[in-house]
């Protein structure tokens, strides 16, 4: 079966649309325009939509038919970045954003995709890193638009 899609829903405001499978993407992979999609159910689903959105786990695409394919944050090969305390966070973040690294920043943890170089680094500067398999959130750049980096379905 194939479906077409060309708007995205936020997870808050999808009401009781029937969901009718999801895709798990990595984090580069949910920001598209155009692509064909292959849901876990087998159905096909070409994202037309009208300009290119950052989606995140828990969007979806609102079908052709009313229903609705969620996206789910695929497992990706991350650091997971231990800071000594909440300034060491802040400087630990500084230093990556510095880099220009996506980073997913939460109240006591870093996560970024693996590299040993920076490895290297975050080791050097006092952090302890540790080796995760986890889907992946990073923050939204500051020029990245909307919040979420697409526009909204209501309705």
């Amino acid at each position: 079966m194939m479906f077409r899609a060309n708007a995205v829903v936020e997870v808050a405001s999808r009401g009781d649309r029937p969901v009718v499978g999801s895709i798990a993407l990595a984090h580069d992979e949910r920001h598209l325009r155009r692509k064909l999609l292959i849901l876990d159910t087998g159905a096909r689903v070409l994202a037309d939509l009208p300009k290119a959105v950052a989606l995140r786990a828990g969007d979806c695409l609102l079908l052709d038919t009313g229903s609705l394919a969620e996206i789910a944050a695929a497992a990706e090969d991350l650091f997971e970045i231990r800071p000594r305390n909440r300034l060491h966070l802040v400087e630990l973040a500084w230093h990556i954003g510095n880099r220009h690294l996506a980073a997913q920043i939460e109240d006591d943890r870093i996560l970024i995709l693996r590299d040993h170089v920076i490895e290297a680094m975050l080791q050097g500067l006092g952090a302890t890193v540790a080796h995760v398999r986890t889907g992946f959130e990073p923050v939204r750049g500051a020029y990245s638009g909307k919040a979420h980096g697409h526009d909204h379905q209501h309705g």
